[in-house]
């Protein structure tokens, strides 16, 4: 009886140790997305200097991530992803031009899709929008398009490709 209530403690235990830690990652990686999101938003309202600002935070988020805690095919996606969007920007904080900022946050957009959909961390409902003019995709907190590839010029150009649930 001893040997059977000493294995359920440590089950408990490691089970619990894995849930927490697991919980402490997705909190990061709801962090990427927030500052992903501030990078959209920027870029969206035209506020090039904002994206270069707010594209170095979202790379200090995405080098903050435990990503040491996640299971073996979770890890490798982040890993790969993560290469992705810490290249790109660089590329965006690294230019003065926003549409080259824009080219370089479309990079961004599908390493963040390819995340969000292979780690499924949102806390938040997540909309992936989607430009046909652009030919290109982005994630979104609102329903409402707001468009980072065109900014002023076609705001609310896109429509909404899919709604990913929160977790």
């Amino acid at each position: 009886m001893k040997k059977i209530l000493g294995l359920v403690a440590i089950i408990t235990i490691a089970t619990t140790a894995l849930t927490y830690a697991q919980g402490k990652t997705d909190v990061a990686l709801n962090q990427v997305l927030t500052a992903y999101y501030d990078v959209k938003n920027a870029l969206a309202t035209d506020k090039k200097d904002l994206a270069i600002e707010k594209v170095k935070v979202l790379s200090a988020k995405v080098n903050a991530v435990n990503h040491k805690d996640l299971p073996a095919g979770q890890h490798k996606i982040f890993m790969d992803q993560a290469a992705i969007i810490k290249s790109k920007a660089a590329q965006l904080a690294g230019s003065n031009d926003i549409k080259t900022q824009r080219k370089a946050f479309e990079g961004i957009s599908y390493a963040m899709i390819k995340t969000l959909k292979g780690l499924k961390f949102n806390s938040q409902i997540v909309y992936v929008q989607h430009c046909p003019m652009a030919k290109a995709s982005w994630l979104n907190e609102k329903e409402n398009i707001e468009n980072p590839y065109y900014g002023s010029m076609m705001f609310d150009c896109g429509d909404v490709a899919e709604t990913i649930k929160s977790n």
